[in-house]
């Protein structure tokens, strides 16, 4: 059974009540989505780091023989650190066009002046 509740409220207080449930959301939403961050770094196997980057496993080895991939080796055992692996991820990243041009622009400006 549904209860309807009709009330009358000045429009000042109506608008405080808005903000105030919304600031209260926002500040459950931002605590919520914090909580979700590890703030440890977590180590994986080679076989954790090939479904992570989603690479085959000699792919793994091989880049690991190629100094390619961030490694930490112990005994007959490689750990990767999931930030460095990011890190590397990161590293690959290909400018756009926009930013090309922009650092174009900027080495010319200094060569001219």
């Amino acid at each position: 059974m549904e209860k309807t509740v009709f009330i009358s409220l000045p429009i000042e207080d109506l608008q405080t009540v808005i903000i105030d449930c919304v600031n209260s959301c926002l500040k459950n939403n931002k605590q919520s989505s914090t909580q979700h961050q590890p703030e440890t770094d977590e180590l994986l196997t080679v076989q954790d780091t090939a479904k992570f980057l989603r690479l085959s496993v000699p792919t793994v080895y091989t880049l690991i023989s190629k100094g390619e991939l961030p490694v930490m080796k112990r005994s007959k055992r490689c750990y990767f650190s999931k930030v460095e692996l990011i890190n590397y991820l990161k590293q690959g990243r290909k400018k756009t066009l926009a930013e090309t041009a922009s650092e174009a622009e900027e080495y010319l400006k200094t060569k001219r002046g």
